[in-house]
């Protein structure tokens, strides 16, 4: 009797070969997608707890601590600086040891207006870090408004003066030069849909 030999023909290997690449072509981008969603989440939390402690120190003293203050990647290493006056600002908001940031961020800069009553913290992102020409280098700017909230008392309106116990809005900024602003970077850091500004070297 004649044994039929078992086994896959050519056309059923060529369909498992088109079917594995239709998934790679779909997980491939998906997951490229989520280690970049991944490191903006550090970037993020980084800028939260800096958030945190700015809106604790306005509550208590109603303004911003003045002054400007630069922080980098490792600190005291070299070829980094520290702007002097930063450990000021840091402390003040009751950071005793500012923590080491991420290697997505290459620098953080904190300045404020003469008043104190705004300022701008500026997170830049580190080249060759996150994605190349569409997020590396872009820099994230973040800045206050002092909100009252439902029933609340009316802003004060007198030049130099702050309204304490109010409700920080903030308000996100995102820009790259020399490159295209990749989606995904606009959905972390927008301002009520307001798309992240690209501008040419």
């Amino acid at each position: 009797m004649k044994q039929v030999q078992k086994g896959f023909t050519l056309i059923e290997l060529m369909i498992v070969v088109a079917i594995i690449g239709i998934l790679a072509a779909v997980a491939i981008p998906a997951y490229q997608d989520y280690v970049v969603k991944a490191k903006l989440s550090k970037v993020q939390s980084t800028m939260d707890s800096i958030k945190l402690a700015l809106a604790m120190y306005y509550q208590e003293n109603g303004s911003f601590p003045l002054g400007t203050a630069t922080q980098v990647t490792n600190p005291g290493t070299a070829g980094t600086t520290e702007a002097v006056g930063a450990t000021d600002v840091w402390t003040s908001i009751g950071l005793s040891t500012f923590p080491t940031l991420p290697p997505e961020v290459s620098a953080l800069d904190y300045n404020t207006n003469a008043l104190g009553d705004s300022f701008a913290l500026t997170l830049t992102i580190a080249t060759g870090k996150i994605k190349a020409g569409t997020i590396d280098g872009a820099k994230i700017t973040i800045t206050p408004s002092i909100g009252v909230p439902a029933g609340g008392p009316p802003p004060a309106t007198a030049a130099g003066t702050s309204v304490v116990g109010t409700a920080i809005v903030w308000h996100y900024a995102c820009s790259l030069t020399g490159g295209t602003i990749d989606p995904i970077l606009t959905k972390y850091f927008n301002n009520a849909g307001v798309a992240c500004t690209a501008t040419s070297a």
